[in-house]
């Protein structure tokens, strides 16, 4: 029901925004306290693959707030606060072949679903994040349970070199159980339906910078590459 194969000269903006919902033009995931401020120049299309760039360049966001760095993100969401979203999910299977940056420290790169109706907000489902490595992939379901606890599913896989080429991450999500596969093989799943997410939620491929700890003062750019994306309904 959804796939690029970034095969094009450039983004397709009829299927991807470059910022999450709640601005235009830039933005940044303030909740995280992040380093970067996300702007469409670090978002390219050419020789068949997305590259999201990462850049130490300070950017003053739209916030008035001064980022150390600029990064890139694609979200299948809305360009601004009260527009449409492009395209949202409820079940189905994703996945993606990713090329994940090889100067872990201080990155943040992830393949994540977001709620469309709560621009942020729990529910939240990680098919992959990257937290400051290369060698371990974090597979995530934060959720709040009915008691109104939050509820943090969670497993690292690895290790392996996610940076030396492209890997497969996919999530099965249906009304009975998530299921988390790398490269083909399933690696984690949770069967609890009372956790498990039941809204429409958006896709979401970013490069973040900062999250836990800054990069290295030596290190000023880097990139995460994205061969396809793809979405099926079943």
């Amino acid at each position: 029901m959804f796939r690029d194969d970034f095969n094009g000269s450039g983004l397709d903006h009829a299927s991807w925004a470059t910022c999450y919902d709640w601005n235009d033009g830039g933005c940044t995931n303030a909740g995280n306290q992040e380093d970067q401020w996300y702007l469409p120049s670090q978002v390219s299309v050419a020789d068949g693959k997305l590259t999201l760039t990462a850049e130490r360049r300070a950017t003053t966001g739209s916030d008035g707030k001064t980022y150390p760095w600029t990064s890139g993100m694609v979200s299948t969401g809305r360009d601004q606060w009260d527009g449409t979203p492009r395209k949202t999910f409820t079940y189905g299977y994703f996945a993606a072949a990713i090329k994940t940056t090889g100067q872990a420290a201080g990155m943040f790169p992830a393949f994540w679903l977001l709620p469309a109706g709560t621009r942020g907000g729990l529910p939240e489902l990680d098919i992959a994040e990257f937290i400051n490595t290369d060698h371990y992939a974090d597979l995530n379901l934060h959720a709040e349970a009915p008691d109104g606890t939050n509820i943090d599913a969670h497993y690292s896989h690895g290790p392996v070199d996610f940076s030396s080429g492209y890997h497969v991450f996919g999530l099965d999500w249906e009304p009975d159980a998530v299921t988390w596969y790398v490269d083909g093989v399933q690696v984690f799943q949770v069967t609890d339906r009372s956790v498990i997410p039941d809204v429409p939620m958006e896709l979401i491929l970013d490069l973040a910078v900062g999250y836990h700890q800054s990069p290295p003062a030596d290190v000023d750019r880097t990139q995460v590459a994205v061969d396809w994306v793809a979405v099926w309904q079943h």
